[in-house]
């Protein structure tokens, strides 16, 4: 029998052509994803599910399905699919991450025409029958300082077309080295050199917690009178009633804005402020962006139906059904052995090694590689996978070195990760036993065994007697039980490293305390 696909959202018809030439059944309804109920009520005849954004891939819709195998966003948001209940019930979730970049690159630089130089304002009155020629007086653009925050996919095109415009490009992102800013174009600063020198600051980064509200009003402070402000990222970014103070006080000089911490934002602080010009998310809306990212949708889902292949999967590694089984563990490994490096990387990164002995050096480190790139940036850019990890590290001219060799130690398998950043090189390394469990097996040149669970607390302090029993009062006096303890150090007395896994989040509060303990070096809670 035939997979089939539900297309629920409003997609260009060529997708529904794609899906059949490649031997896929498809029903196309578009008004679907607005009725739950409805949705609910269809979701268990199919194998594929083709979405936009009205559709709410919600835990309640995957539990009514035994049938479904994928779900393809056309587009990169994904915040409107529970991508943990997905994974749970086996449900692959892709997504296009590269189809509309011009698009809202493009989107950015029009809002910024249209700030400076008051044309909704002017396009109203002037149809409405008035001349008010001096009222709106702009400003060029021409010689004015761009600051960039973010400098990915699409930042990068921004930028690019902001040279055009004889603009100075200044960039602030943690992920972009001192190379690829220079192919680029543009000069690598600070966030607060990025606020005091741009005449234009435009977002271009992904929602996480340390972006949520980079933009406040101690950031807005540190900005040039009249700055003008570009948000065509992320709704959140921004704290918006800061900007509608800063705008209203002439703090901000105008404000381009076409996302929204709620959406449809059918009411918002900012409606009505002075010098704003806000479009309903808009970036992604051209015809040529709707058509790539339908047409890539599709293709990505026929292949997967049809021959196993998977691509631009957000819980998934992209690797062939053959080498799946033998695989697994060791992508596994690798993305853990990434995420731990990069949750620990705080300046921006400038290469990332990888070295492979034993047996895992014959197999396709190339998958392998994404993962671990993948667990790398993760932190940062929340939505990156194993396709796009690589494509994101070359953009932000991040040098990645493989390296294969023999089995010349005690383990069978062995993957070491080693990350070079402005300030530091730190190196991770771990195995798979015959359990298909990864583990940790060395930090920073320090031996331990460790398997990884889904919180740990990572802890570097100076081997003196006593700090155990420290550290153990103070996660249990707080309530935070301990799962296991495990323990390295260089020699007798020297730099030591304590990873405990335990079955919580540890509070700020505790981690505060554990940091003020004699010989700690650093505490900081990883989750996995």
């Amino acid at each position: 029998m035939a997979p089939r696909v539900l297309i629920s959202d409003k997609l260009s018809e060529a997708a529904v052509e794609i899906f059949r030439s490649r031997g896929v059944e498809v029903d196309y309804r578009p008004d679907l994803g607005k009725d739950k109920d409805a949705l609910l009520a269809a979701i268990g005849e199919y194998d594929g599910l083709a979405i936009r954004s009205a559709t709410k891939v919600t835990a309640k819709l995957l539990e009514a399905t035994d049938r479904l195998k994928v779900v393809g966003r056309a587009g990169i948001g994904v915040d409107n699919v529970d991508i943990p209940a997905a994974s749970a019930k086996g449900v692959i979730v892709m997504n296009t991450p590269f189809g509309n970049s011009i698009t809202t690159a493009e989107h950015a630089i029009a809002m910024m025409f249209a700030v400076a130089r008051q044309i909704p304002a002017a396009d109203t009155s002037t149809q409405a029958g008035k001349w008010e020629k001096s009222r709106f007086m702009g400003a060029e653009i021409t010689s004015k300082t761009f600051g960039l925050i973010g400098c990915g996919n699409i930042g990068s095109i921004v930028a690019d077309r902001a040279i055009g415009l004889k603009m100075r490009v200044v960039a602030f992102d943690p992920f972009l080295s001192d190379e690829r800013a220079i192919d680029l174009g543009v000069e690598k600063v600070d966030l607060d050199t990025l606020l005091a020198r741009a005449d234009v600051i435009s977002l271009h980064t992904p929602l996480t917690e340390k972006t949520r509200n980079i933009i406040d009003a101690a950031a807005i402070a540190k900005m040039r009178e009249g700055v003008i402000l570009i948000n065509c990222a992320r709704g959140g970014l921004v704290d918006e009633a800061a900007l509608r103070a800063a705008l209203e006080s002439g703090k901000v000089g105008g404000a381009g804005v076409d996302v929204f911490v709620d959406e449809p934002a059918t009411e918002n602080v900012l409606f009505g402020a002075p010098n704003l010009v806000c479009t309903p998310h808009l970036g992604a809306s051209t015809t040529e962006a709707q058509e790539n990212v339908a047409l890539q949708v599709a293709e990505q889902m026929s292949d997967y139906l049809m021959k196993g292949a998977v691509s631009n999967a957000l819980n998934m590694p992209s690797i062939t059904a053959e080498e799946a089984p033998r695989l697994t563990p060791f992508v596994k490994l690798a993305e853990l052995l990434g995420s731990f490096a990069g949750q620990l990387t705080e300046t921006g990164l400038s290469s990332i090694r990888l070295e492979y002995e034993g047996d895992v050096a014959e197999m396709n480190i190339k998958a392998l590689t994404a993962a671990a790139l993948t667990g790398v940036l993760q932190p940062l850019l929340q939505t990156v996978n194993m396709v796009s990890a690589p494509v994101m590290a070359r953009e932000r001219g991040i040098l990645v070195e493989e390296v294969r060799r023999a089995q010349a130690g005690a383990y069978e398998n062995y993957i070491r990760l080693t990350v070079k950043t402005e300030r530091q090189e730190r190196s991770v390394a771990g195995t798979v036993f015959s359990d298909s469990k990864p583990r940790i097996i060395q930090v920073k040149g320090i031996n331990m065994e460790a398997e990884l669970g889904s919180h740990m607390l990572y802890v570097t302090n100076e081997d003196k007697p006593g700090f155990i029993g420290q550290l153990g009062t103070l996660l249990g006096e707080a309530g935070v039980n301990i799962a296991t303890f495990n323990l390295g150090r260089t020699a007798p007395g020297a730099d030591a490293i304590c990873l405990v896994e335990v079955d919580g989040e540890v509070p700020e509060a505790v981690l505060a305390k554990i940091v003020a303990l004699p010989h700690v070096k650093q505490a900081k809670p990883l989750q996995f």
